[in-house]
């Protein structure tokens, strides 16, 4: 069923937290309706609003990470791609900010 992807480990936990993210907000969602506010994000969102906007810039940051694995190797004369597991991290600090900050 699940042949036509890469399944690696970082791919997993990464699809793993997402699910479990949906999963959170939505409990925290039936438990404690959103109200929307502004935070640096240049329009009014709700806690929806902000895991979509930051689901969607974690998923960029990661197939940027990926899609320049081979430049920054170059970049930085390394021997080898730099980890997925940085960009893994980058991307939730990142989603974090914008579900605290947004």
């Amino acid at each position: 069923m699940f042949d036509w992807m890469a399944w690696t480990t970082p791919v997993a936990v990464f699809f793993t937290c997402i699910v479990l993210m949906l999963i959170g907000m939505t409990v925290w969602e039936i438990q404690s309706p959103t109200v929307e506010r502004k935070g640096f994000l240049p329009m009014t969102t709700t806690r929806g609003d902000r895991l979509f906007i930051g689901l969607l810039t974690a998923a960029y940051i990661n197939l940027a990470w990926v899609g320049l694995g081979e430049k920054m190797a170059q970049w930085f004369s390394l021997e080898a791609e730099p980890s997925v597991w940085i960009s893994f991290v980058l991307s939730m600090l990142v989603l974090a900010l914008v579900l605290r900050k947004g």
